[in-house]
């Protein structure tokens, strides 16, 4: 796996991030495990000093998957809210996992439970609960 760009979390959501991940399932391991390294490694912020091309909870964004040379409009959520969320993808999916904290333009390789990797890049954020001052949904 290639070297993983620097990533910008959120300070709530890394809180909420460390819940999920103290409770994960097996099944839901190796994702757990992912996302705490990726916890470990990024800048925490406060909300509302969260760069606004950022990915981060709840944000709506535009990503290529540049194995499959796929483009997708997704909304990263978490687990609960994904009956909720039309374009939801759950952070706890390994490729959602892998979105948190990247910014716009950011490519990262990452590991998939079939033993491949996917490069993922940022294009766009649509909508960013920070950029418009959602600090605590």
């Amino acid at each position: 796996m290639g070297q993983r760009p620097p990533i910008i979390i959120n300070r709530l959501d890394a809180e909420r991030l460390q819940r999920l991940i103290d409770t994960a399932s097996e099944k839901d391991m190796m994702v757990a495990e992912l996302l705490e390294e990726e916890l470990a490694r990024g800048e925490v912020l406060d909300p509302q000093d969260i760069p606004e091309d950022v990915v981060s909870m709840n944000s709506q964004i535009r990503f290529t998957d540049l194995t499959r040379e796929r483009q997708m409009i997704r909304t990263l959520v978490y687990p609960h809210a994904l009956e909720s969320v039309e374009d939801g993808i759950s952070v706890m999916a390994p490729i959602g996992a892998a979105l948190i904290g990247l910014r716009v333009g950011d490519v990262i390789e990452w590991p998939l439970p079939n033993n491949t990797e996917v490069r993922l890049r940022i294009d766009a954020i649509f909508w960013q609960p920070e950029r418009e001052k959602q600090f605590h949904r």
